[in-house]
């Protein structure tokens, strides 16, 4: 298998995970008043029906990143998520807890939807035009975050460097997607040298900043 399939396969899973604590979150809370059996149908169905969604989206998304210009935007828009990761640290409580199996399912399926934008950016842009990459890469990572997500969640929480780590792959992935845009192809030919300065400038801007911001809210507090 060529190198670069490997790395964007690591990368799309690197995203789902660090992207999808909040999706386990959503999950936990959205079936906790289900009798158990019932709990786990609402995990296995709800879960299936928004990963279903989400290759769809991703789909979409993969495609309408070939639109002239709109790599670019979507780089610039996912720097600013990435940015966000690292500073926004209130938890949603207002997701409403199903009473029965199918609310449970659509509250799951909806919340996903809502949340799961960042994420479809994000791996669409990882993808390069390649939807079989994000089944794999969801394939593989999706049963990390429903069985693995308290510890991927407490994980985070332990050692805030992963969160970092993770906010610089959506910096690189965010780079990328502007190294690859179309209409600047010949400039990024003419200046080679940008290929490489632009990744380490964008995670370098997104890692200074969130720790500026972190730091700052921090001594506020």
């Amino acid at each position: 298998m060529d190198w670069e399939i490997i790395q964007s396969i690591l990368i799309i899973i690197g995203i789902d995970i660090v992207l999808g604590g909040d999706n386990a979150i959503v999950i936990a809370l959205a079936s906790r008043n289900l009798p158990e059996h019932q709990r786990n149908k609402a995990i296995f169905w709800g879960t299936g029906l928004a990963i279903g969604i989400r290759v769809l989206l991703t789909a979409v998304a993969v495609y309408l990143l070939q639109i002239p210009f709109l790599s670019l935007i979507g780089g610039l828009l996912l720097i600013y998520i990435a940015v966000k990761l690292l500073t926004d640290h209130d938890d949603d409580p207002n997701i409403e807890a199903g009473d029965s199996l199918m609310s449970a399912i659509k509250t799951i399926v909806f919340a996903d939807l809502v949340m799961g934008f960042d994420n479809v950016l994000a791996i669409a842009g990882a993808a390069h035009g390649n939807i079989w990459l994000v089944v794999i890469g969801l394939l593989v990572s999706v049963p990390i975050i429903i069985w693995g997500s308290k510890l991927i969640l407490t994980l985070m929480e332990k050692f805030p460097v992963l969160v970092y780590i993770g906010a610089g792959i959506l910096a690189y992935t965010a780079a990328e997607m502007i190294l690859g845009e179309k209409n600047l192809e010949s400039f990024f030919h003419e200046y080679a040298s940008l290929e490489w300065i632009i990744p380490i400038a964008t995670i370098g801007f997104v890692l200074l900043l969130g720790y500026f911001f972190n730091k700052r809210s921090t001594s506020e507090a």
